[in-house]
């Protein structure tokens, strides 16, 4: 099948589609953060006439949204949507069969559903009423915020998002320095909005005692956007003392163990800390396992934040779909903690998407070829 060929207005309003897929992510529940425009000409060129984004908890869908705020002007309109629209019965029609009964002429879209429940159907439906359906716009960049559903749809597993802050010298630590600053400000800001667009943090039991984070969202107005912090602790060796569980209030605290029902677990479970009972491959959590379960209890979208071995782990067992690379002019030095990543020594398979400055400092938005 040929490529479909889409207009520079087409794929500015996808653009526009895909920003507002943003607002949302992490804040779907099990749905994803599908985003919806309804565009018309309305005597002075295409306006948008309607939006809508799938609600906070999941329901209602983008396409009613667009659809109750375009009203009458949905007739005759082209609909931007990031994700082919639902086609499966439930207490309310689908989502496709909406658009059709509204009235839209045409209909593009960047991603087919890959629920076997929806794949392809969602466009039959449109078609079938003679509505003209384009698919593909900018699929690249609507995976920005819809892979980690596609990934869960189809590996069962929640998507890791590797984030690292590198110095000029390929360090992201010191073995002398118990927290020490690679970024400057505004880049940690970026670190902060990373948090509130994922379900999920990941770290190892040494962060958590070592450098005590609360692994909060502070960035003001985000606060209630922090996510669930889970930390991999193979023993159980954590605090009840800890900032992590000191801070259970404002975020849900797991902890990842092999000895779920050791004293320290039962400890931690009493003070509010959700216990993942964890295989072990070579003395370690299993990950793969552990993606699994994540996404079993709804999270689909975690970001690693752990040290190099942590990092390294994730990478070894191709459970990163997205690295987020931050990298700084400071310079560590001998007693460093070499980086398993840098912009200039990628992994293999993985390539550059987008590059930006935060302040001083460059960032690297790096995905799977």
């Amino acid at each position: 099948m040929a490529a479909e060929t889409f207009t520079k207005t087409d794929e500015r309003f996808m653009a526009a589609a895909i920003r507002l897929g943003r607002r949302h992510l992490a804040r779907t529940g099990t749905n994803p953060s599908v985003s919806t425009l309804l565009v018309k000409d309305l005597g002075n060129g295409p306006v948008i006439v309607g939006s809508g984004i799938t609600d906070i908890g999941g329901r209602p869908h983008a396409e009613a949204a667009a659809l109750a705020e375009a009203g009458e002007h949905a007739r005759g309109a082209t609909a931007y949507v990031t994700l082919e629209p639902c086609a499966h019965h439930g207490r309310t029609p689908p989502c496709a069969v909406s658009l059709v009964n509204a009235g839209i002429t045409r209909l593009v879209s960047a991603l087919t559903d890959p629920d076997d429940r929806v794949s392809g159907r969602g466009y039959k439906i449109l078609r079938d009423a003679d509505i003209a359906v384009a698919v593909g716009c900018l699929e690249d960049e609507a995976r920005s915020v819809l892979g980690s559903y596609l990934n869960r749809s189809m590996t069962k597993r929640a998507q890791a998002t590797l984030k690292l802050a590198v110095s000029a010298d390929g360090m992201i630590g010191d073995r002398k320095v118990q927290q020490l600053m690679i970024t400057q400000e505004q880049a940690r800001h970026q670190s902060h909005l990373l948090r509130a667009e994922h379900e999920a943090i990941i770290v190892g039991v040494d962060t958590a005692i070592i450098d005590n984070p609360t692994l909060t969202c502070r960035l003001p107005g985000l606060e209630d956007r922090s996510p669930a912090r889970i930390v991999l602790d193979t023993g159980a060796r954590m605090s009840v003392d800890c900032a992590l569980v000191r801070t259970i209030e404002q975020a849900p605290l797991y902890v990842a163990t092999a000895y779920p029902q050791s004293d320290s677990a039962k400890a931690l479970s009493d003070h509010g800390v959700k216990i993942i009972a964890c295989d072990i491959h070579e003395g370690r959590i299993a990950l793969p396992e552990l993606m699994e379960d994540l996404a079993g209890i709804g999270i689909t979208r975690a970001l690693v934040e752990g040290g190099a071995q942590i990092a390294a782990s994730f990478l070894n067992d191709a459970l990163v779909e997205n690295i987020s690379l931050f990298e700084s002019d400071v310079v560590v030095g001998k007693s460093g903690i070499s980086s398993p990543v840098s912009s200039n020594e990628l992994p293999d398979g993985f390539e550059i998407k987008r590059r930006a400055l935060f302040g001083p400092d460059r960032y690297f938005e790096i995905g799977r070829v």
